[in-house]
């Protein structure tokens, strides 16, 4: 790209300039610039930018940019009249300018203006800011245009700077070049536009480091004459070649970007003379066979280097680069490089979404590519429109484009920050801080107040006014008053209000067991260990299930009218009921009594045995002997209490009988979480006959009880259990 737009003429908006600055627009568009052209000259004569440079001489220097770059009318009288000041800084209906140029050039004014002021406001945070808000920053600078010729001009602004402060000799100040790498170019790159992305590099590049600079700029002079002249001796040879093969193409050399090369030896640890791309050229075809062709021809007159061949039209970058590199060496062993690729693959990688309409491989009406994402379907959509008038049809609608399912704000401090589209005020306080949501009581949105409901755009600062205790309203979460957009916010809200009412629950049912331990005369009873006699893990779920009449708080007074201690708990026990199969309506539990016949047997519903489970008998009064497992506790009181009462036992001939076992669950408490855990049992045709279950903050405690035949379902029923996502099991 040409670097003469930087002007020194008294009349920067000269005759000669105008040739330039309209090169490639119709009549119409052509009166559209000269309108312009007339509507700046007078008011921005005199003005200086805040770099310093003369305002109008930079307006004129970034619409021959723009026209470089085959831009429309309406974006380079657009980029003449940005930089004019208008109070108030939006553009309202009655306005002036929105009545001389119409919707289309206001539109892209306004949007211009935006971004420079938002260039203003985030290059604050820039020294201080990592990659991430960074990546934030360009985001917003992408949602923030309403169409991707305002990011175009704002781009073609900030490198007429760079070139003014170099041609003027100016000190470029550091923060402007680190802004310029950090933001702008990762910018042009993501779009494209090579051109602006490298000029911009070396530029920036030159007043961050210019030792540097100079020293690579100075090897390169060096042997630049030994260069040239290995260059142009196979620049013939290949040209006679494909001449040969009847292969037509343009050779030239590539030009050299100094970031670039420096880039190269610092990423790959490079000396320079290591370099395989000082020595490269380019050639240019006609389709996409010719490149594969010419490739071939490459190959066969020079040596390869493997490594260093890249496809890039059959997988093109991710921002549409398209093109062959392959690195050859001759004879001598001198490698270079060379690039093969078509008029359009080099108009992209020039121009990227700027390329000019002509060269667009899709075809005269320009298919739009189908996009991934918003910022995609923006670049697609700005080819398009930059192609609509050559191509006679008719304006694309950038209103699929412009549907951003984001938006991209500021905290006072300039970081960025992302928000779904429609968020409010309330939804960037819950994103910043949870405490600071609950406590939201008042924002200010570019330093107006404004009501929580206020929808937030992208580009504005907003600062949350915040109460120094309290929570939030339930307000927030009726959807028909649209305080909140945000999922992660309503749950957070959502949250707020179930740990409220939890407590409130919690202390409504201690109330009602302390009433109830009170008129039993039991009010010095620990609440914990009654919680857990009653089948709670904790006095709160107790508590929480009195609140909601889920508990009787009569079981309480069955609590304390039960048999003493010391009365053997097997012997009250009830044998467990189950269906025609079962150990207790058969009569037979499959256990042997050793050295007794007949006798009769019971399992334990303590420890619930089952098959082949190590176990122990004790003979009960009157009941018979009860099986218990030999890891069982309550057995081992007993047998220590009355060991003449002990008995061995085993396992006899089960046939086909079933036993009850408890399987203890712990979960996260979750929709469908009983539903799930009940599939599983069905899915090994294994009988649920009884199930328990308590919940407390968001935990379920659940007790099943399984009919099984023998350990293996057990084994099968606990690994199953345990597969679910955030389930733990284990049996009682």
């Amino acid at each position: 790209m040409s670097q003469s737009s930087f002007s020194t003429s008294p009349d920067p908006f000269d005759a000669a300039w105008f040739r330039a600055a309209a090169d490639g627009l119709d009549e119409a568009g052509q009166a559209l610039l000269r309108q312009a052209v007339e509507w700046v000259r007078a008011p921005l004569r005199q003005a200086v930018a805040s770099t310093g440079e003369p305002l109008d001489a930079h307006c004129a220097a970034v619409a021959l940019i723009l026209g470089e770059l085959g831009s429309d009318a309406a974006t380079r009288a657009g980029a003449l009249l940005a930089v004019q000041p208008v109070p108030g800084g939006e553009l309202s209906r009655t306005d002036p300018l929105r009545k001389a140029f119409g919707p289309e050039v206001a539109t892209l004014v306004q949007g211009a203006r935006a971004l420079l002021m938002l260039g203003t406001v985030a290059g604050r945070a820039q020294d201080r800011s990592g990659a991430d808000q960074k990546e934030m920053q360009r985001k917003m600078l992408l949602a923030m245009a309403a169409d991707l010729r305002i990011v175009l001009m704002r781009l073609a602004s900030r490198l007429q700077s760079l070139r003014w402060y170099a041609a003027s000799r100016t000190p470029c100040p550091v923060g402007f070049a680190r802004e310029t790498m950090a933001l702008y170019t990762p910018l042009a790159n993501r779009l494209g536009i090579w051109q602006l992305k490298w000029e911009m590099e070396d530029l920036s590049f030159r007043f961050l480091q210019p030792d540097t600079y100079k020293a690579i700029a100075r090897q390169l002079e060096e042997k630049r004459t030994e260069r040239e002249a290995f260059i142009d001796a196979v620049m013939r040879r290949l040209r006679a070649a494909l001449d040969d093969a009847h292969i037509p193409a343009e050779i030239s050399g590539r030009p050299k970007h100094i970031y670039s090369i420096w880039n190269k030896m610092r990423i790959k640890h490079l000396a320079f003379h290591q370099l395989f791309d000082l020595r490269a050229l380019r050639v240019i075809v006609a389709d996409e066979r010719a490149c594969y062709a010419a490739l071939a021809l490459v190959h066969a007159m020079w040596t390869p280097v493997p490594e260093e061949f890249d496809d890039y039209i059959a997988r093109p970058k991710p921002n549409g680069y398209r093109s062959l590199h392959t690195v050859v060496a001759d004879a001598e062993g001198r490698a270079f490089e060379i690039q093969i690729r078509t008029r359009a693959m080099h108009q992209f990688a020039e121009y990227g979404m700027a390329a000019h309409w002509r060269y667009k491989e899709a075809g005269a009406k320009g298919g739009q590519v189908a996009a991934a994402s918003a910022d995609d379907q923006k670049i697609s959509w700005m080819r398009q429109l930059l192609a609509w008038k050559e191509d006679g049809g008719t304006a694309p609608a950038p209103d699929a484009p412009r549907a951003n399912r984001h938006i991209y704000v500021m905290t006072p401090q300039a970081r960025v920050l992302e928000l779904p589209d429609g968020a409010t005020p309330v939804d960037f306080a819950y994103l910043l801080h949870t405490d600071l949501g609950h406590r939201c009581r008042g924002a200010r949105v570019d330093g107006q107040m404004v009501p929580l409901s206020t929808r937030l755009r992208t580009g504005q600062t907003v600062e949350i006014i915040a109460a120094k205790s309290g929570g939030p309203s339930r307000d927030w979460l009726n959807p028909q008053l649209a305080y909140l957009a945000s999922p992660r916010a309503r749950a957070k809200v959502r949250a707020w209000f179930n740990a409220v009412e939890l407590q409130q629950r919690i202390a409504q049912g201690q109330a009602l067991v302390e009433k109830e331990l009170q008129r039993l005369g039991k009010t010095a009873i620990n609440q914990e260990n009654l919680a857990q006699q009653l089948g709670f893990a904790r006095a709160d779920d107790l508590y929480v299930a009195a609140a909601k009449e889920e508990f009787s708080l009569r079981q309480i007074d069955q609590i304390f009218r039960e048999p003493a201690p010391d009365t053997p708990a097997p012997d009250t026990a009830r044998v467990y009921a189950s269906e025609a199969s079962s150990v207790s309506r058969t009569g037979k539990s499959g256990v042997l009594v050793v050295g007794v016949d007949s006798l009769m047997t019971q399992l334990a519903r303590c420890c619930r045995p089952a098959p082949p489970d190590a176990i122990e008998g004790f003979v009960t009064r009157g009941r018979g002997v009860s099986i218990h497992r030999r890891d069982c506790t309550a057995w081992a009181a007993l047998a220590q209490r009355h060991p003449e009462r002990c008995i061995q036992v085993d396992w006899g001939d089960t046939g086909q009988a079933v036993y009850p076992v408890d399987l203890n669950i712990h979960a996260q408490d979750r929709p469908n979480l009983l539903r799930d855990l009940s599939e599983v049992f069905a899915r090994l045709r294994l009988r649920v006959v009884r199930v328990t279950t308590h919940s407390r903050r968001s935990l379920a405690h659940m007790v099943f009880t399984i009919e099984v035949r023998d350990g293996e379902q057990i084994r099968q029923a606990l690994a199953a259990v345990n597969e679910l996502p955030g389930v733990q099991a284990n049996r009682h």
